[in-house]
């Protein structure tokens, strides 16, 4: 929630912005230190002068969870630093049943702030005067120095971990001195009399005062009748929505730009706008081989991407790119940053030198950190509808350490919070013969997660492909070509609503020859493409065709060459689903009812327990109404979703591929 309310110290309103937490233990520190670095950015707020952020602890968790030290180290890089946060950490001493001999290896549960030389102030917190001045010198050290500090409230919990908790199983010493204590209401209130500051009918008055403005507004609440869902977010985006809340539109527009727009940036993507500015010599080829590109008036994945960013940015839309080594890219494709190589630390960004009066472009490497760096990107991307904010892992699979996040944010975000949001997620994915690690970003579990109910046969209506995705919790989509992800990184902008995008990007497609799009796939009125359907000679007589195959990503290319060395181009189709979820049941249907002669398979280059095949296939029964089967072409179950060895990649890949253009492989079987 957020509330406006009176700065009694400056007679000027204050907005406080309460940040919805999670029931897991300081997950939500690095989403509070990104919203606040947007809305510094936003403001202009380079030194921390109008925005700030308090994060509030409990001390088993302070010392226990890994992310406390993840977001401390964010503290002070130049793309994540807030400018300094108050930690309070309201120190029970105990954790739920847990002493501290057994939560931490450290005397104090405050010890991890010390890696970043953090202050960090023990309090006695039945002195409500010695917390009040331990607060104000914490106020003064942030706002004069622009640092982390922290307030250690030295406290216990009376009852426990809640009112209906017996702590007397575990602790019963601690708790026969905890029921001996004085309350801190009760000895403060006893110190004041005692001083003359107050007389006791004083001290009746003011509980009595303020019991009765909870009662009063305890009563109010049971009058309100109209519950509205501005109150209850911590960012209300004014403008976004109408004022019930909902879009304004459930349309969203063609997704292309102008020719001109589409060379102008092509041109400046392969250019150094800095003069006297040297760059590596391997880098002038890749810039001469974009200028090409641009001549030719053909993309590849990573000028895709540039003209999507590029064109957002004309549009007057923040785009904020951050992850591990995103700068250059990991694959070494994107080079968004140009280092001087005779200039230390002269760095040029040509993405902001594209228009006069553009948008900015935040494109940083973040530390070694998911869990604490997603967080971060999630609560920056709160802050306003009209910014894409990307986060991408080195690899698809590295995701796993964020996956609180995901799981308790991105993923049910709406549903728990009524909280929109449009985090884009890039996970490079695909079987390379590559080890376990650098293979699956994991499709399994984020098609898993999403609410689409595979056994509702659903209604075709005219706005069928915006209400799917606006009643989705997020959207998942594998792009085989740089046109789709152009369109998709836009359509997430334009949408009228904002929803979680994650997108499983390539590697070897990068680079890939045929994995190239020309201008005319992203002119005006071109459109992001659910499906992608089969354009070759089977498509011109679709009775002669035996197998139709449906894929998504990079094996399609692996599928289209064995199917040219077979010769099996009017007996076999091959169509793409680049977006999975929310599942295009509409352009499915019309697939298999084009080709009412062949069999259906779904082919994957994953293994058959990871993947999209578990998702897809009862969504197929229920669109095909269990008519024909769609069988299953892929790798076996494994418990790993790769091997390491070259050989044996090979050796997988083209028995699954024998299978998918062995026509009588599936004669006989039952379904």
């Amino acid at each position: 929630m957020y509330h406006e309310r009176i700065n009694r110290a400056t007679n000027r309103n204050i907005t406080l912005s309460l940040v919805a937490n999670p029931s897991h233990l300081e997950a939500v520190n690095p989403v509070v230190q990104g919203k606040t670095k947007a809305e510094q950015f936003y403001r202009g707020d380079s030194e921390g002068k109008k925005i700030m952020s308090i994060l509030v602890h409990g001390d088993a968790a302070f010392a226990g969870q890994g992310v406390v030290y993840e977001t401390f180290h964010l503290s002070d890089l130049p793309s994540y630093t807030t400018n300094g946060t108050v930690h309070i950490v309201v120190n029970n001493q105990i954790g739920f049943t847990t002493d501290p001999r057994m939560a931490r290896s450290s005397p104090y549960p405050t010890d991890v702030a010390r890696v970043v030389n953090a202050p960090i102030f023990h309090v006695n917190s039945d002195d409500p005067e010695a917390v009040i001045y331990v607060c104000s010198v914490a106020a003064e050290w942030r706002n004069t120095f622009n640092k982390d500090v922290v307030v250690d409230l030295v406290c216990y919990r009376r009852r426990g971990h809640n009112e209906m908790d017996e702590p007397m199983f575990t602790q019963p010493l601690m708790y026969k001195q905890i029921h001996r204590q004085v309350p801190v209401l009760k000895k403060y209130a006893d110190k004041l009399i005692a001083q003359g500051i107050v007389t006791l009918q004083e001290f009746e008055e003011e509980i009595a005062k303020y019991d009765r403005i909870c009662e009063e507004a305890y009563g109010r609440s049971k009058d309100k009748k109209i519950l509205d869902i501005k109150h209850w977010l911590d960012s209300p985006w004014p403008g976004f929505f109408n004022m019930d809340g909902e879009p304004k539109s459930m349309t969203c527009p063609a997704t292309g730009i102008p020719e001109d727009m589409l060379t102008h940036i092509g041109t400046v993507a392969s250019s150094v706008p800095l003069e006297g500015f040297r760059i590596h010599p391997g880098l002038s080829r890749i810039l001469r081989g974009r200028a090409d590109m641009t001549k030719k008036q053909m993309v590849d994945w990573a000028l895709a991407e540039y003209m999507a960013f590029g064109s957002l940015l004309k549009e007057g839309i923040h785009v904020r790119l951050s992850g591990q080594d995103v700068e250059r890219g990991t694959f070494s494709h994107r080079h968004h940053v140009l280092h001087d190589q005779d200039v230390d630390r002269r760095t040029c960004v040509p993405m902001n030198h594209l228009w006069p009066d553009q948008a900015p472009y935040t494109v940083c490497n973040s530390s070694l950190s998911e869990y604490g760096v997603l967080g971060f990107e999630l609560g920056y991307a709160m802050a306003s509808p009209n910014a894409l904010v990307l986060w991408e892992a080195q690899f698809g699979d590295f995701h796993n350490t964020a996956q609180c996040i995901i799981d308790q944010f991105i993923s049910t975000g709406q549903a728990k919070w009524v909280r929109h949001n449009g985090i884009v997620l890039l996970l490079p994915h695909g079987m390379e013969g590559m080890g376990p690690e650098h293979s699956s970003a994991r499709p399994e579990r984020f098609l898993q997660m999403s609410n689409d109910d595979s056994d509702a046969y659903p209604a075709f209506t005219e706005d069928f492909e915006v209400s799917q995705l606006y009643d989705c919790n997020w959207i998942v989509v594998n792009c085989s070509t740089p046109a789709s992800y152009f369109h998709v990184l836009r359509r997430q902008i334009l949408l009228p609503f904002r929803k979680p995008l994650i997108i499983f990007t390539p590697k070897s497609l990068l680079r890939h020859p045929d994995a190239k799009s020309s201008f005319d796939q992203m002119v005006s009125g071109t459109s992001f493409q659910r499906v992608i359907p089969e354009d070759g000679p089977a498509v011109r007589a679709p009775e002669q065709v035996r197998r139709l195959i449906f894929c998504t990503g990079k094996v399609y290319y692996d599928l289209v060459k064995e199917r040219s060395s077979q010769g099996l181009e009017g007996q076999v189709a091959i169509t793409r689903l680049e977006q999975i979820s929310p599942f295009p049941f509409d352009l499915i249907k019309q697939e298999a009812e084009k080709y009412q002669g062949a069999e259906l398979v779904w082919c994957q280059e994953e293994h058959k327990n990871m993947g999209y095949y578990d998702y897809i296939s009862p969504r197929f029964m229920t669109i095909l109404s269990r008519a024909r089967p769609i069988w299953y072409v892929g790798r076996d179950p494994a418990a790993a979703p790769a091997t390491g060895n070259r050989n044996t990649h090979l050796v997988s890949l083209k028995k699954f591929l024998d299978t998918a253009f062995n026509l009588q492989a599936f004669e006989g079987q039952t379904f």
